[in-house]
């Protein structure tokens, strides 16, 4: 097949980029290049912003693809504008949305792509449903070949999957592990969650490229296990060898004194109990099945992330803010037991 990414290069793409190079595939990526020496050197890079919509129209002239993957539509005016650069230039549209979008909080623990897309908590969530719509209009009104594809948490070599975590990542909650401090936990841990490595979810994915069952529908793609946040944090720290220190904190208190964005990605995502039935993926790419397990695959991750140290960002603000949320709490506590 002939495939054009846009992005190519982030936590999910990565591993799509590199599958679908070492199958063989005519495969082009279209971003900045900033991360492009980690990919296969065979690959057809095109250098260019994707906002930049006449230049990237000059830079494709009469191309013409199998499929086109978006990785990087956030709001409706990027599909709009994938819409004029692509119509009658591809057999099909992958477009990358969501599972945030579905219905907050859920009706039911069992999430199908048949679930209400609805979140009042999180506009990024609200935007990913209002391209959808968009898209699903355009496939109605004009044919366009759109595939919808809703990942939920996934990580990569590169990308340690926590619930709370500063602006720049999750090193600095790793970190504390390391260092023996407490760790944060929303809620009291209990609540389920998926968590999928990126090479599977790269299987899935490329199962539904050139896939005449995918076009004009919306998939899921996450692992079938399933994990408390207890058993997630509890996973890292022993896969780093060292005692976990949680310290449970509602989602409701972290969202209201914080400046990041636990509204969202807590009471909007996280810290909702999910389980999600894949069988409608798994009847359009039979042979589809998640083999990576979150223990082995955080293993990766850890090993990683430990030997590299561009993937150590510091966070002392949130650090900090961590501590000072422990404190008060603790001395909250202390006032009320001594009246």
């Amino acid at each position: 097949m002939k495939v054009l990414i846009i992005g190519g290069t982030g936590t999910i793409s990565m591993a799509i980029s590199r599958a679908l190079a070492e199958q063989g595939h005519e495969l082009y990526l279209l971003n900045r290049g900033s991360s492009n020496d980690r990919l296969p050197s065979h690959i057809k890079f095109i250098n260019a912003d994707i906002n930049n919509e006449s230049d990237v129209s000059e830079k494709l002239g009469g191309m013409s693809f199998d499929a086109v993957c978006d990785f990087i539509g956030f709001v409706k005016p990027q599909l709009e504008r994938d819409f004029r650069l692509f119509n009658g230039k591809t057999k099909q549209f992958v477009y990358i949305s969501s599972a945030s979008a579905y219905n907050k909080p859920p009706s039911d623990y069992i999430i199908t792509e048949g679930t209400t897309l609805a979140n009042p908590y999180w506009e990024y969530s609200r935007n990913k449903i209002e391209c959808e719509e968009y898209l699903m209009k355009m496939y109605r009104d004009n044919g366009f070949p759109v595939t919808i594809v809703r990942p939920s948490h996934t990580y990569s070599e590169t990308s340690v999957p926590l619930g709370v975590h500063g602006k720049n990542g999750s090193w600095q909650v790793i970190k504390r592990m390391l260092d023996g401090k407490p760790v944060i936990i929303h809620g009291d841990g209990t609540s389920l969650w998926t968590m999928t490595d990126s090479r599977d979810f790269a299987k899935a994915f490329i199962g539904l490229l050139g896939n005449p069952h995918a076009i004009g529908e919306a998939f899921q793609i996450t692992s079938d296990e399933t994990l408390t946040w207890n058993q997630i944090y509890q996973t890292i720290a022993s896969v780093l060898g060292v005692k976990l220190k949680p310290y449970y904190v509602s989602s409701e208190f972290l969202a209201a004194v914080s400046d990041y964005d636990f509204t969202g990605s807590l009471i909007g995502d996280k810290s909702n109990s999910v389980v999600f039935d894949n069988s409608k993926l798994k009847r359009a790419v039979p042979d589809f099945k998640t083999e990576i397990r979150f223990e082995r695959g955080i293993r990766n991750t850890l090993n990683y992330v430990l030997l590299h140290k561009e993937c150590q960002i510091p966070d002392e603000e949130f650090d900090s803010w961590c501590d000072r949320v422990i404190a008060v709490l603790e001395k909250a506590k202390e006032e009320i037991k001594n009246g």
